[in-house]
Order: structure tokens, then sequence, then C-alpha cells
């Protein structure tokens, strides 16, 4: 009895480890920590949404952030990673140095254009109205020149309040809010699994 006590406590910790490990729970730890800059340090002037799943026409997309405001809509994508950062903006991959060893990643920017275009078709606005950013947090350092809408921790904020001029109005604002709310999905297990098979079998085309 008590070998198939530790037999279990053994799995289960593996998989637990395996779980802490994970790209999902790192891209969780890194929304979180986004999150919670943001509303910090952003005031009533801002709607945050965050973990945001949108249908589309033919699938759904999963945001991490959208924040609503007069200045415009703001669609954010967060990386939680380690190492050296190299990349530019038109790059379709991006590099990743640990320890001399190269990984490749999306370039997040074309990864948020497509966000950003869902959420574009989803409220109607012109495409000047709205603001794509991407945010890295972790121990990583961005190694390269990049854009400014590229940028590291509480540079997120920074560049929402550098946006100054007035671009949509408080009832255009609000039904924008209204319209994301009213269309976003629950955030269930079986609708996440959908999401994520959808994912799958899209890379593996």
């Amino acid at each position: 009895m008590d070998v198939l006590i530790l037999v279990i406590f053994f799995i289960g910790s593996a998989s637990l480890l395996g779980y802490f490990r994970s790209p999902s729970y790192k891209g969780a730890v890194g929304e979180k920590r986004v999150s919670s800059i943001f509303h910090r340090k952003l005031n009533q002037n801002y709607y945050i949404f965050d973990d945001v799943l949108l249908p589309t026409t033919n699938d759904t997309t999963q945001i991490d952030h959208i924040i609503v405001s007069i200045y415009g809509v703001f669609v954010i994508e967060t990386k939680n990673m380690k190492g050296w950062i190299f990349g530019s903006a038109n790059q379709k991959k991006w590099t990743q140095v640990i320890y001399k060893r190269k990984f490749s990643l999306y370039n997040p920017l074309h990864q948020n254009y497509k966000h950003l275009m869902a959420v574009k078709n989803l409220i109607s606005v012109n495409q000047n109205q709205m603001f794509s950013l991407v945010v890295f947090v972790g121990d990583c350092q961005l190694k390269t020149a990049l854009p400014e809408n590229v940028t590291y921790g509480k540079g997120g904020v920074n560049y929402i309040k550098s946006k100054r001029d007035e671009l949509l109005d408080e009832n255009q604002v609000q039904l924008i809010i209204n319209k994301i709310k009213s269309c976003r999905l629950e955030n269930t297990r079986e609708n996440r699994r959908s999401h994520i098979e959808t994912v799958s079998n899209s890379k593996n085309r």
C-alpha cells in the first residue's frame, strides 16, 4: 500500500512539474503580470479586458488583453520568456537564445495583427483607431532595435499613455465595450479545448 501511495505521489508530482513548465502555464503567468501592471498604472479612462476568447468567421481567437479608451483600442499580446530575443518587424520568425541554444518563435507582431483584425471586424472601427502592442515579461532581453509597440513590462503602459489624440468619443467607447462583452465567449473548459484544437489543427496544415 505504501509503495502504491509513493507511486501515485511521484506521478502526481511529475505531472504538476510538467504543467508548471508548460507554455500554457508560462503564458498565463505572463498575462497575469501584465494585467496587474495595466490595472495599477492605468486610470478609469481605460477599460481593460483580459484573456478574451472571441468568435471569428471560421473559428475562435484568444487575445491576451484589449484596452478601450477615447485614445483608441489597444490589442495586446504578452510573451513570458527568458534569454535574448532577436528579431525585426518584418521577419516571419524571431530567435530566442538561452545559453547559446537557439529557438525560433513566430513573430508576435504578425501574430497580434491577426488578433487586431479579429477585433476590428467585431467592433467595426477604422484601423487607424486601433493599436497593436506586444509586451515581453520574464527574464529576457530584447537585443535588436524594434518598433515602439514592442516593449518590456511597464513600457506597455508608457506606450499606451503616449497616445493622446482622441480617436473615439465616449459613446463609441461604450458601444465597443458592450460589443466585446456581448460577443466574448465564456472561458469554459469546453470552449478553451475547442480553441486549442483549432489552433493545433491550423499549425498542422
